[in-house]
């Protein structure tokens, strides 16, 4: 018991579902909190961070509020992250559990184009994807899924490689259990532990992914705010009005910051043998 309060007293848990708690909290509540969030002020365009009460955080060239349109940006960038994730891991799971299980052609069929797919950059892959489907809020989450269900095959791959001939799936043959409920009754409730610890590192590498895809244009459509889009906005402003950047800059850091301390803390939780020491 002690051993397990200590672990959810760690500083990483403590300091990722702080920090997530309070990004998420405020993003749900933007809709209260900024209910006209794209209005446009041009009598109010660039005024710095803390000059005014009514605009904290400063305005953008067009007089919209940066705070207003920092926690409603992270509704977009949350949304991609968790979505994309999800899709990978419902694709990758059932694909990586049927090639580990099964063996023989398919297994051989899948991972060669699993290899062919991690060869290609994935810049490459969302320039082609984009220019073919056009870009958008939903392609964007599709083209994230596409790309990432692999790491998820190749993990439950490896990990059903190393549980199929185990006594326990022996013996669970043996008395004539039928294969899908070996596979999702057995063997994946022993492989979630890595997938979930890449769950997590994988949100936050999808957030910084979609954040750089709107900045080049190829994500999110620019009407709607969204941290790379802000970003992008305010990139030709950064030595006259370096708030306009900046603070969405710093919402995707304190965001991937969180989810990486959970994710270390739940890779200590789920695998005592490769704790960092901390």
């Amino acid at each position: 018991m002690d051993q397990t309060k200590s672990r959810f007293l760690s500083l990483d848990f403590l300091l990722g579902a702080g920090l997530l708690g309070l990004i998420c909290t405020a993003v749900l509540a933007s809709g209260w909190l900024f209910p006209n969030v794209g209005a446009i002020d041009l009598t109010a365009r660039l005024v710095p961070p803390f000059a005014r009460a009514d605009h904290i955080l400063g305005t953008d060239p067009l007089g919209r509020d940066v705070l207003a349109r920092v926690v409603a940006g992270g509704w977009i960038s949350l949304q991609v992250g968790v979505l994309s994730v999800a899709g990978s891991v419902m694709l990758g799971v059932i694909v990586g559990l049927v090639a580990g299980y099964y063996r023989g052609i398919w297994d051989v069929i899948v991972m060669r184009f699993a290899d062919v797919q991690l060869a290609l950059p994935f810049i490459l892959l969302a320039i082609t994807f984009i220019a073919i489907i056009g870009g958008s809020l939903t392609n964007t989450i599709i083209l994230l899924i596409v790309s990432q269900w692999v790491q998820y095959a190749r993990l439950v791959r490896a990990q059903v490689l190393a549980l199929r001939d185990r006594e326990f799936i022996l013996a669970a043959r043996a008395i004539g259990v039928k294969d899908r409920r070996i596979l999702f009754s057995h063997l994946l409730p022993n492989l979630l532990g890595p997938v979930v610890v890449l769950m997590t590192l994988n949100v936050a590498n999808n957030i910084l992914l979609e954040s750089s895809l709107t900045f080049l244009g190829l994500g999110v459509d620019p009407t709607i705010p969204s941290w790379g889009g802000m970003l992008a906005d305010g990139r030709t402003y950064l030595q006259s009005a370096w708030w306009v950047s900046v603070f969405p800059g710093l919402a995707i850091l304190l965001t991937v910051l969180g989810l990486n301390l959970l994710g270390d803390w739940l890779r200590d939780t789920l695998d005592p043998t490769g704790r960092t020491g901390r």
